[in-house]
C-alpha cells in the first residue's frame, strides 16, 4: 500500500487594512520546488506603496505558485501551495 500523500497547506493574501487600494504579487522570494522552513519569506505583496512580505505556512517544499508577479489579487485569495515536511 502507498503511504498516503503529504498534507498540503495553502497560503491566502491576508485582509491588509487598504480597502480601495489595489494588491499585487510583487516578487516571488522562492521558486517552486523550493524547501522553505515555517516563517520563511516567500512572496512579497505590494499594496499602494508598502511593501507586505508572506511567509510559508509550513516546513516543507513549495510544489505551485498560484498567481504571477504584478498579478492583482484579493485577501482570502489562495496565492501558494506547500506540501509539509514529514
Amino acid at each position: 500500500m502507498p503511504p498516503d500523500p503529504r498534507p498540503v497547506a495553502t497560503l491566502a493574501v491576508p485582509d491588509l487594512g487598504v480597502a480601495g487600494m489595489p494588491v499585487c504579487v510583487s516578487l516571488w522570494l522562492v521558486p517552486e520546488g523550493a524547501e522553505v522552513i515555517e516563517g520563511d519569506r516567500v512572496v512579497e505583496l505590494l499594496a499602494g506603496g508598502a511593501v507586505v512580505d508572506l511567509g510559508a505556512p509550513v516546513s516543507g517544499r513549495l510544489v505551485a505558485q498560484l498567481a504571477d508577479e504584478d498579478e492583482p489579487v484579493v485577501a482570502g485569495t489562495v496565492i501558494a501551495e506547500f506540501e509539509a515536511a514529514p
